[in-house]
């Protein structure tokens, strides 16, 4: 399709850092000098559910990497749900779609050495309209550079299954986000078993706390959650959490065993938030139903700096809008890839990589 050297990055899930991956090692190449292009051809991060509203990745790409590209050719195909809808019914025609690919492609690889293609968060979206990671791999002439996670042993199944998916486009695997627990088993076991299966490995980056979760801030952002709280630390990360749907005593033994976590609960729960606060693993309070706390709970809030939000929707609407908010990931911005580009530097090639001399 292009001469331009195309590299795609693609993920077996969400979360796993690979929009801070992608970004991080075109801007490592911007900086060195090369002309760098950027796409991600089905858009996913989205703020509607037909889609008007654009994922934010691309217009990030075009501040960090001084582009001009349209976003509507870095991203010429908004994967919304309402997009599969009309797509299972047969209004969208799979012909059209790649023709409206291909000319995207052909806008952001002008004139460009590199261009970085960020894919799904998984191999199979895409699949209704034939459009999946490894089709646009095939279109684009594209290598391919797997990030995934690692927890247990287990996990191997599914990333051997998916480098024999891709085939011979696969240029490696990056494991992103491993625990220490994890690192050795990871590095001594998994790793010489995926190279002696043909599978190169381009390394390991440790799990990162600064990019781990996402930041009260962002969820309130997300949630368009009113902030009670006005001097709280809204900046600190959350990584999971925790109804508040249990007795006080109750919630108190549950909260102690939770770390770095957002405390759901109704806004007429006092005795709830209260056991929350008093849980130095709890790190803000998500109150649901438009309720008003007792102002002793907003003073303890505050005493201790914990961040209290406030929305209107109900406690079972508000954990599924949070659980896709964490399951998604932190918003992404320069400070993000200037860290995941500090972890490549430290424990990537990243010149083998991108093939290109840095």
């Amino acid at each position: 399709m292009t001469d331009t050297n195309t590299l795609l990055v693609t993920s077996l899930e969400e979360g796993i850092g690979k929009t801070a991956i992608t970004l991080a090692l075109a801007t490592r190449a911007h900086d060195a000098g090369y002309d760098v292009g950027y796409m991600k051809p089905k858009g996913t991060r989205l703020r509607s559910a037909v889609g008007k509203t654009r994922d934010e990745d691309p217009m990030l790409a075009r501040e960090l990497l001084d582009l001009e590209t349209d976003l509507h050719d870095m991203e010429p195909i908004v994967y919304s749900p309402t997009f599969i809808q009309e797509a299972i019914r047969g209004r969208e025609d799979p012909d059209d779609l790649r023709k409206r690919l291909q000319e995207g492609i052909e806008t952001c690889s002008d004139g460009t050495d590199l261009l970085l293609v960020e894919g799904s968060s998984d191999l199979t979206t895409g699949s209704i309209v034939d459009l999946t990671d490894i089709d646009i791999a095939e279109l684009l002439d594209a290598r391919v550079l797997l990030v995934t996670g690692y927890d247990t042993p287990s996990d191997t199944d599914e990333i051997l299954s998916a480098a024999r998916a891709i085939g011979d486009r696969l240029d490696g695997v990056l494991f992103n986000g491993v625990t220490d627990a994890t690192v050795d088993e990871l590095a001594d076991d998994v790793v010489p078993f995926l190279e002696g299966e043909g599978i190169p490995v381009h390394g390991i980056l440790p799990r990162d706390r600064s990019l781990a979760g996402v930041t009260v801030a962002d969820l309130a952002r997300n949630l368009g959650a009113d902030i009670l709280t006005g001097d709280a630390n809204t900046d600190v990360h959350v990584e999971r959490f925790s109804v508040g749907a249990m007795s006080g005593s109750s919630a108190l033994e549950r909260f102690r065993r939770t770390r770095d976590a957002v405390v759901v609960t109704g806004g007429d729960r006092s005795e709830v938030q209260t056991a929350a606060l008093e849980a130095s693993g709890i790190k803000a309070l998500l109150l649901t139903g438009g309720f008003q706390p007792p102002s002793a709970v907003i003073g303890q809030a505050a005493e201790k700096n914990v961040p209290v939000l406030s929305v209107q929707s109900d406690t079972r609407t508000t954990i599924d809008r949070v659980e896709e908010v964490l399951r998604t990931g932190q918003t992404r911005n320069e400070a993000t890839v200037d860290r995941m580009q500090s972890l490549l530097d430290d424990g990537v090639d990243i010149e083998a990589l991108l093939s290109i001399d840095l």
